[in-house]
C-alpha cells in the first residue's frame, strides 16, 4: 500500500522496528516480535552497497539486456538493506561501500520497477 504509493509519488518509506531499526522495503509485521507496525518514514534515495553480485550475461526476465550487478543497499536513514538492480559500466566499478542513488521509471505506476535501478553516484 504506502510503500508502493510512495514509489509511484518518487518516495522511498521505510517502518520502524520495535526496536528502532527501519525496514526497506516495509514489512506488516517486526520480525522478531511478530508485532503489528504501523510507523512509516521516508528515507533517502540514495545508499550503500552492502554485497553484490555481478549479472555478466542477463537473461530475458531481468530488468537489463546489459550486465548489471544484483545488490543489497542500505539506503540512507535505513538499518536494513533492500535488494535491486544496480547499473555500472563494468564489474570493477562496484564495490562493497560505493554509494548508489535511485533512478526512476520516466512512468511511475506505484510498483517496485518505479525505481528503474540504482546507479554509482
Amino acid at each position: 500500500g504506502r510503500f508502493l504509493t510512495g514509489l509511484r509519488d518518487r518516495t522511498i518509506l521505510g517502518i520502524k522496528a520495535s526496536d528502532g531499526r527501519v525496514i526497506v522495503p516495509p514489512r506488516e509485521y517486526d520480525p522478531d516480535t511478530a508485532e503489528e507496525l504501523s510507523e512509516f518514514v521516508e528515507v533517502g534515495q540514495e545508499g550503500e552497497i552492502v554485497s553484490w553480485a555481478w549479472v555478466k550475461q542477463p537473461r530475458e526476465t531481468h530488468p537489463s539486456d546489459v550486465p548489471f550487478a544484483w545488490a543489497m543497499i542500505t539506503l540512507d536513514g535505513a538499518d536494513v538493506p533492500m535488494i535491486h538492480c544496480v547499473a555500472a559500466d563494468n564489474e570493477s566499478d562496484l564495490a562493497t561501500g560505493a554509494r548508489v542513488k535511485a533512478v526512476w521509471a520516466e512512468e511511475t505506476t506505484g510498483f517496485i520497477t518505479d525505481i528503474r535501478c540504482f546507479e554509482l553516484v
